[in-house]
């Protein structure tokens, strides 16, 4: 019984799985990715949608084809759950999505120690606690060292008062250590800030506090005219604010009523009303900003 025709039509229900390029297409196995150098068919690309749609899923099918064939040429691993290929290392050269960090100015103590020749010691951070009879953290999160509740009894030091409950002077000196750390953190962080500017520490902190001083002044009503002055304190300038008295004549105040009706009437927005203090204070607030940056 002859059943090549039968193997013939069987065979030609899949696609083939030699692909032919008149360019050979390059792969990067170690991200996966295949470029194709070909030209496209203006023809077929240029048909109607149907068929244009065919066009380009016979490509990426080829495409996906190539890709198939070359992963497995790679050297394989046999597991006792599946089979592993070995990806080679990546040829192409991509794009960083971020910028290179900017390498951090060395703090007030890695000054220090570079000047006196201290070398950082690596120590393991773990330490075996007998009471638990597991290996634990020194510091930090159920850290060894962060448990004051830990020794049920606490010796009285000699010059301490005896009624004195010891573990609440643990607790507060630990707080106070906790403390000093975000103040030491913080400065380190306003001097950095400092030296990316191209300024000194103290010019920089000495900035911004007269600048918190000068918005402190802004948020009375006399601008800090009845203020104590300080030593050194910058002026201040701006537009007091006038306040109406609040007994006056029946005249004025039904001339400003018949003001305000008016402008009603003529269908006046508040756009087209100047606000004298607002323009005054963004004018001096332009004045100051140009002269910071002459200074």
């Amino acid at each position: 019984m002859d059943v090549s025709g039968i193997l013939e039509e069987h065979k030609n229900k899949f696609k083939p799985i030699q692909v032919d390029r008149l360019i050979p297409t390059e792969f990067d196995l170690g991200l996966l990715a295949c470029f194709d150098m070909n030209m496209l068919d203006d023809n077929r690309l240029r048909a109607s949608q149907q068929s244009r749609d065919r066009y380009l899923k016979e490509l990426s099918r080829e495409g996906a084809q190539q890709m198939i064939n070359e992963l497995f040429g790679l050297p394989t691993t046999v597991d006792e759950d599946s089979v592993y290929a070995t990806l080679p290392k990546t040829t192409t050269v991509l794009p960083r999505e971020k910028p290179i960090p900017k390498e951090k100015p060395p703090t007030r103590w890695e000054k220090f120690a570079k000047i006196k020749g201290i070398q950082k010691r690596k120590s393991t951070g773990k330490v075996f606690d007998e009471d638990q009879g597991e290996w634990r953290r020194k510091y930090g999160y159920k850290g060894v060292n962060n448990d004051d509740q830990k020794p049920w009894l606490i010796e009285v030091p000699g010059k301490a008062d005896q009624y004195q409950d010891q573990y609440q002077v643990r607790r507060d000196e630990k707080k106070a250590r906790i403390e000093k750390n975000t103040r030491r953190n913080q400065r380190n962080v306003e001097e950095n800030v400092a030296v990316e500017k191209g300024m000194k520490p103290h010019e920089m902190r000495k900035r911004e506090l007269q600048k918190a001083l000068v918005l402190s002044k802004q948020s009375t009503a006399s601008l800090g005219k009845f203020d104590t002055k300080l030593k050194g304190e910058p002026k201040t300038k701006g537009l007091k604010r006038k306040f109406d008295p609040l007994v006056g004549s029946a005249d004025s105040e039904k001339s400003k009523n018949m003001d305000i009706l008016n402008r009603v009437a003529k269908g006046e927005s508040k756009a087209t009303v100047i606000n004298v203090r607002k323009a005054q204070r963004a004018v001096n607030n332009a004045k100051r900003a140009a002269a910071s940056k002459s200074k």
